[in-house]
């Protein structure tokens, strides 16, 4: 069965995907790993797991947070939007200083 998913995500979302899968299986063959092995490390099933390498949307993102970690990427997912990172947010942050600042008067003693 095809899930809703994959008919609402833009072509170059469902090729980083499969570019994502493709590098994830290349990962798990440098490191001698089968799939059999990958899947009970990552504790899904081996089904799910092909379905991982294959690119498909529907697989949780947990799951493939877990798969990382079994490679060695446990941090990877932590610095996809650091803020600090994160340019275009920093350049509206600025869009929205103040022009002036006022100082505060002390309250009434």
């Amino acid at each position: 069965m095809r899930s809703a998913v994959q008919d609402v995500l833009s072509p170059p979302i469902r090729r980083s995907l499969v570019k994502f899968g493709g590098d994830l299986s290349i990962a798990r063959r440098k490191r001698r790993l089968t799939l059999a092995m990958m899947a009970e490390r990552s504790g899904v099933s081996l089904s799910t797991y092909k379905r991982m390498e294959q690119g498909d949307p529907s697989v949780a993102l947990g799951a493939f947070a877990q798969a990382l970690f079994v490679l060695g990427f446990g941090a990877v997912l932590a610095e996809v939007i650091d803020q600090r990172k994160d340019e275009q947010g920093l350049l509206l942050d600025l869009d929205h200083l103040p022009k002036r600042v006022n100082a505060r008067r002390p309250p009434p003693a």
